[in-house]
């Protein structure tokens, strides 16, 4: 299949912590020579936590949610969430739901690949960009947006899971357009290089 990148919308799910480590950068200080070294308590990250779905395409991002409290992505939940999905490409993708070009990808998670997914999708005619099996680390969500605004995040302490939710998604529209586009760009490496591998497993970026 001729995949058009500028057509696909793809998302995953991911956990945002109330509170992240801070990176060696975040957390060093200016000493003078011959002080004594700061004293560090060891920080691990917050059990406050709210699970993200999120779904984009070069230009952005085009739905978010946070899913409710005690519960997990099942293929009743994502169907709800991919309803939601279609509702949001039709406001924001105007030329891309009318013209019915628009195709989703999402990875192999059980909840994305069962039969009821299959069907409501096929049902709606929402053409499916398959994942490679062997490589699950080629998921562009794995690579960003996710890794990005965990970075950001890293070293605020959020109390609440409304705070959780208020502080990640701002910072997810923060990310500029030319900076979704990059990632497509890299995203397209990263296939050409799976089927250069013929379906392989390999590791690492696009380097």
């Amino acid at each position: 299949m001729c995949v058009k990148f500028k057509n696909i919308i793809t998302g995953d799910e991911t956990w945002v912590y109330g509170y992240y480590v801070e990176t060696k950068m975040q957390s060093s200080q200016w000493m003078g020579k011959g002080s004594p070294l700061p004293k560090k308590a060891r920080m691990i990250r917050s059990k406050i936590k709210v699970l993200l779905v999120v779904f984009f395409d070069l230009k952005g991002i085009i739905h978010h949610e946070v899913v409710p409290r005690g519960q997990m992505v099942n293929k009743q939940l994502y169907q709800e969430v991919l309803a939601r999905l279609r509702d949001a490409v039709n406001r924001k993708r105007p030329e891309l739901w009318e013209k019915q070009t628009w195709m989703l990808h999402h990875d192999n998670a059980l909840a994305h690949a069962l039969l009821l997914i299959n069907s409501y999708l096929a049902k709606q005619q929402t053409s499916i960009v398959l994942h490679p099996p062997y490589s699950p680390d080629i998921a562009p969500a794995d690579f960003f947006p996710f890794p990005k605004l965990k970075t950001t995040l890293k070293g605020g302490r959020f109390q609440t899971i409304e705070e959780i939710q208020t502080n990640a998604i701002r910072e997810l529209h923060t990310i500029t357009e030319s900076a979704f586009q990059e990632e497509f760009q890299q995203w397209k490496k990263r296939w050409e290089r799976c089927i250069v591998s013929r379906g392989d497993y390999f590791e690492g970026d696009s380097a």
